[in-house]
């Protein structure tokens, strides 16, 4: 009896450690939503020397990349949107940090709206897809510190 105990604690363990592992990669999967590697977003944008086509290939061509960069631009837009709900504290003149940074991103898209160099709209949208990478990452550190912080300030008498 208490084998059979001692199996369903580790199957139950080994369950739950796989549940919260799945449920972190399925959390992280709908932040982005984008290319996997920065070579599959260049290849995806980055204009290359063609055979010369008539003008109503090339015209299709063009529209083809435009609407695969406007697909990629939303994604980036929506993964900064979804990823500022994590800004919750107040800057000094008593505004959220979540709204400050909706704004700024906003305006930032409005003004490389109607960009249509395609080697200019691939360099925002790495620059972008790297900026929200990198603020993410500082959160997190930033939060991992103050769980330490905490933790050790309850562990003292």
């Amino acid at each position: 009896m208490t084998a059979n105990i001692q199996k369903f604690r580790t199957l139950s363990t080994a369950v739950n450690h796989s549940f919260e592992s799945r449920w972190l990669l399925h959390r992280y999967r709908l932040l982005h939503h984008g290319p996997d590697t920065m070579e599959e977003l260049l290849d995806r944008h980055v204009v290359k020397k063609e055979k010369s086509l008539d003008d109503d290939k090339n015209e299709l061509l063009n529209r083809k990349r435009l609407t695969s960069s406007r697909r990629e631009a939303l994604s980036l837009y929506r993964d900064v949107i979804r990823a500022t709900r994590f800004f919750m504290w107040a800057n000094s003149q008593g505004n959220l940090w979540r709204d400050v940074l909706r704004e700024n991103v906003r305006k930032e898209f409005e003004e490389a709206r109607f960009e249509r160099d395609p080697e200019v709209i691939t360099r925002l949208l790495i620059g972008g897809r790297d900026a929200l990478q990198a603020a993410l990452d500082k959160l997190v550190e930033k939060q991992k510190q103050e769980i330490e912080k905490q933790r050790g300030n309850s562990n003292t008498p």
